[in-house]
């Protein structure tokens, strides 16, 4: 059957054809929708692929190259085959074997891959897990997600409970807001003083996306009785997930109790309305390096572990392997 599928680069002119196929896919999100993979494409030599059987869609691939390696995709928090209701596991395997023949024939040695965590699938779609173990995949990172089903969840720790009233006594109020700029003056504070680095969004940048997405990508900060921000956070809303994209407070906020207060509102915000709610990840140096003090605190509104795993695979080896799978 692999003989069957045609592999093709992403033209910017397939946009429609690719953004379709997404929002009908069953792991698709909205940060696989060009209007979001494009808007750093200055910073990344786009490698996307299609791969198609008889003139139609089977399975995307969110790329980008970097010499001799293809990475699904390093713009973009998780990545891989993008796959629709038709995929099968025999199809996957077909679609691996396809794309490293094409790999191998552009002079591509690596390929690294993201998975798509199960959380975002709208329908099981870890049949690619089997494919990379088949191909001979090494796992080199393994991240923690924790998350929380809003419509079944342990107790608040009394931490948090405590932490929330204590901001609701001080007049602080969780609220949806547009700023920005306030919120990453306060989240690019944190980020310098606590690690040194700075948020991988530029503000323009964020603005331009939360623009284009309006419906997904939205800002919610804890504001004092002046109006300052003292703490906030981004969600990425995909209809299946709410995701906290970036977590942050000032000094005045922490103490105050500002993020117990925001994410005890957000929590209620979407209870009813989305399968999970994902605080992100607490790993440092490849998943090597885990921040407890920040795992523990969103372990304490009852978010549990959800692991998100990276691969490597040599092209050439792989291909040896699967290029006879059906044989085997």
């Amino acid at each position: 059957m692999s003989s069957q599928l045609e592999v093709l680069p992403f033209q910017s002119s397939q946009a429609p054809l690719w953004n379709e196929f997404v929002a009908q896919s069953r792991n698709g999100t909205f940060l696989f929708n060009r209007g979001y993979m494009d808007y750093h494409s200055d910073r990344f030599q786009d490698c996307s692929l299609l791969v198609q059987r008889e003139g139609q869609v089977v399975a995307l691939l969110p790329a980008n190259r970097r010499d001799e390696q293809l990475i699904s995709h390093g713009g973009l928090s998780y990545g891989g085959f993008v796959t629709g209701a038709s995929m099968t596991t025999p199809l996957i395997l077909d679609c691996f074997n396809a794309c490293l023949a094409w790999m191998s024939d552009a002079g591509i040695s690596k390929w690294h891959y993201k998975t798509v965590p199960s959380i975002y699938h709208s329908h099981p779609a870890e049949d690619d897990r089997y494919a990379l173990f088949r191909a001979g995949a090494s796992l080199v990172r393994r991240d923690v997600l924790s998350v929380l089903d809003p419509g079944d969840y342990p107790p608040f720790q009394e931490r948090r409970r405590r932490g929330a009233r204590k901001a609701t006594n001080s007049g602080l109020r969780a609220i949806h807001s547009d700023n920005w700029a306030g919120f990453w003056e306060v989240l690019n504070a944190r980020l310098s003083d606590r690690y040194e680095t700075h948020a991988v969004h530029s503000l323009s940048e964020m603005s331009l996306l939360a623009a284009r997405f309006p419906e997904q990508i939205r800002l919610y900060c804890v504001a004092g009785p002046s109006g300052d921000v003292l703490a906030g956070t981004v969600i990425y809303d995909t209809g299946r997930v709410a995701h906290a994209q970036y977590i942050a407070g000032c000094d005045e906020g922490l103490k105050a109790g500002a993020l117990d207060l925001l994410f005890s509102d957000l929590i209620s915000r979407y209870c009813a309305k989305r399968r999970w709610f994902d605080f992100g990840v607490s790993n440092e140096r490849q998943g090597l390096y885990l921040n407890i003090g920040l795992i523990e605190f969103k372990e304490g509104f009852g978010a549990r572990a959800v692991c998100h795993d990276y691969y490597e695979l040599s092209v050439e080896a792989a291909r040896g392997v699967l290029q006879n799978w059906r044989s085997q």
